[in-house]
């Protein structure tokens, strides 16, 4: 590995130096310029170059198939899911135009699915029945300061009624007690009866406790004279008697400030043989910008996001049971930002990297650590250098899962900071008392990485920008590949597209890559013409596909459970190395909690591999996986897939 390391840097030494040579002689910039572009592709293009570089390829779809892909999951049956709802287009929501596509990269074929809703900034995650669970998106694009015509805010309403709860329709109307203005809900809202308090000692009863129900309510009329200054209790018109004594609004400022994207609760599962959506129960809270990750009973755990009202959910999450499609509050609750990197590690903890999208408090949930979802207990981990610089960053379990080691990489400041941090940081979970340290940096500081783990145990780290959203013309068109025993990385040949906000990057069973996405806030290096979506599917085929022969792969069972083996055929079994279980990705906003990439133990008898999968089910969760194995040059087979039940 060392010595191909090496090969590779005086290659790419070796190209640059050729073209200066070989241009010195040219007499003008358009001729510079044409014959670098002409000796550029004619390079990396050679052979000799693939095989320690890797290649890049645009898939260009038809037009009438194009959209924006906010989201991407691998299905079990080597499809592509494209998911793009109303793709961040204000137009496609008012007039209700939500895309997904289906992507076959064998046959490179499209085809279009009907959308139910608006999936935008949507979570998923892969369902053991091979199924994608799909829960929240877009109820209410953003309107900026300046753009908001009728004041407006949360309205917290109170039930002080211990007998009953009370549900009040869309369109009731706040007036303040004080201000003497009135406000109109958007939608109905249930408020909980009112808890009952006793003294613990002596039984006897000390208080009511309302129940609270939150809701956006907007002014009745445009116009900055609507806007309140101050909290004010709030009368509720049409209550009567009881209800009207005991119901009452409280809300602080309702102003013309920016108002946040609302969420929705919808939730769904995406069955890829019959290639469309199944609506399932929704949620408890709406969701924009939710992370669903899968806990140790294989249910599937809902955390964060911005709610009904573009408030970030304060800590309510919940779990969906697979077996019912139901979804239950968990006991206990713990706040993070949105869409936060949360994995499942194998002693059924979860582990917070620290990564996560953006909205939510800076002070709030940003710690990284290990959650006991169950106990509700939250253990910290220190170490992270660049604490403050971790939106946007990505975050992966390196492999193999067995060792339990995850990279943080790059990551931005708060918002729409210019910060971004060069550094990756390292921390192993076996450890006794695990600890972050950094591992090799970036050449840039990167916010957007897309990351992809690799069969040979290698992860592609590809892309972002230096700045929020690709601002000022920041775009990082390089790529590298980390080697998990070197501890080191290793540039490669540069990607073709700029990808920041809105991108990510999916391992294919042929052992490529696909890229998808980019939404750069704008269109030039001076940040005066606004950015257009980048709708252009990007494949980098790594080096280890131009090494030679690969090894085949075939025949076997497709179910293989826990603890259990499985026997595949392979012309090149005696040169099999390594066998890996790779579970498929569910991408989106640098956030891919589902790849892992398991070690299995193996035994080569002929023409015959023989696998066994570990017994521990939080290494390695119900579902479909690839199967891959490699030989001694790191050359991969096209996966077979496999189901552990």
């Amino acid at each position: 590995m060392k010595d191909r390391a090496g090969r590779r840097r005086a290659r790419r030494f070796a190209i640059g130096t050729a073209v200066v040579v070989a241009l010195a002689g040219t007499n003008g910039p358009w001729l510079y310029r044409f014959g670098s572009e002409k000796y550029h592709q004619y390079q990396i293009n050679k052979a000799e170059y693939k095989a320690e570089n890797g290649h890049w390829d645009i898939v260009e779809f038809p037009e009438e198939y194009r959209q924006n892909t906010i989201h991407a999951a691998l299905l079990r049956t080597g499809k592509v899911l494209l998911v793009a709802g109303s793709g961040n287009n204000q137009d496609n929501f008012d007039a209700k135009r939500y895309d997904t596509r289906i992507w076959d990269p064998v046959k490179g074929t499209v085809k279009k699915v009907p959308t139910p809703t608006d999936l935008f900034c949507t979570g998923h995650t892969q369902l053991a029945n091979g199924n994608l669970l799909i829960a929240g998106g877009t109820k209410r694009y953003e309107k900026l300061k300046g753009d908001v015509e009728k004041a407006g805010g949360l309205m917290i309403v109170h039930n002080e009624n211990p007998d009953r709860p009370i549900t009040l329709p869309a369109g009731t109307k706040f007036t303040g007690k004080r201000n003497g203005k009135t406000f109109v809900s958007k939608d109905p809202v249930l408020v909980p009866r009112a808890k009952k308090v006793f003294d613990p000692v002596t039984g006897v009863f000390v208080r009511n406790d309302p129940g609270l129900g939150r809701i956006y309510v907007e002014a009745q009329q445009e116009g900055a004279r609507h806007e309140t200054g101050t909290q004010d209790n709030y009368r509720i018109q049409g209550l009567s008697g009881a209800d009207a004594r005991n119901t009452y609004g409280m809300a602080q400022k309702l102003a013309l400030d920016k108002k946040d994207f609302q969420g929705i609760r919808d939730a769904y599962e995406f069955d890829p043989v019959a290639e469309k959506y199944i609506k399932v129960d929704p949620m408890k809270e709406a969701r924009w910008y939710p992370t669903l990750t899968t806990l140790s009973d294989g249910r599937v755990l809902s955390v964060s996001g911005l709610d009904d009202i573009g408030q970030l959910v304060p800590g309510k999450n919940e779990v969906f049971d697979p077996k019912t499609r139901t979804w239950e509050y968990t006991d206990k609750l713990r706040q993070f930002p949105t869409y936060p990197a949360l994995f499942l590690t194998q002693n059924g903890k979860l582990f917070y990297s620290g990564s996560n999208a953006g909205y939510g408090p800076d002070n709030v949930g940003r710690d990284p650590g290990v959650w006991d979802v169950g106990t509700n207990t939250f253990r910290k981990i220190p170490g992270l250098s660049d604490p403050a610089l971790l939106e946007t960053s990505g975050t992966v379990l390196l492999p193999p899962a067995q060792k339990q080691t995850y990279m943080v990489i790059g990551g931005g400041g708060v918002g729409e900071s210019q910060r971004s941090s060069e550094k990756t940081r390292i921390v192993d979970l076996a450890a006794d008392a695990p600890e972050f340290v950094d591992g090799p940096s970036l050449e840039k500081g990167t916010r957007y990485p897309q990351v992809s783990v690799l069969p040979d145990d290698s992860v592609l780290v590809s892309g972002g920008s230096e700045d929020y959203r690709g601002r000022g013309g920041s775009d990082i068109l390089q790529a590298r590949l980390y080697d998990t025993k070197r501890n080191a990385f290793e540039r490669v040949a540069d990607p073709l597209v700029g990808r920041n906000y809105h991108s990510g990057s999916v391992l294919l069973p042929d052992g490529r890559v696909m890229f998808f996405g980019s939404d750069p806030l704008y269109a030039d290096e001076a940040d005066t013409k606004p950015g257009e979506f980048d709708q252009r599917i990007e494949i980098y085929t790594p080096p280890y596909l131009y090494r030679g022969q690969r090894p085949s792969l075939s025949g076997g069972p497709r179910t293989v459970a826990r603890g259990g083996t499985g026997t595949f055929s392979s012309a090149q079994a005696s040169s099999v190395r390594q066998a890996r279980l790779i579970r498929p990705s569910a991408s989106t906003h640098v956030t891919d909690v589902d790849q892992r990439s398991v070690a299995l133990d193996f035994r080569v008898s002929g023409d015959k591999v023989t696998v066994t999968v570990p017994t521990n089910r939080n290494l390695v969760p119900s579902g479909w996986y690839m199967l891959f194995v490699t030989d001694g040059q790191g050359v991969p087979s096209r996966a077979q897939w496999v189901r552990v039940p």
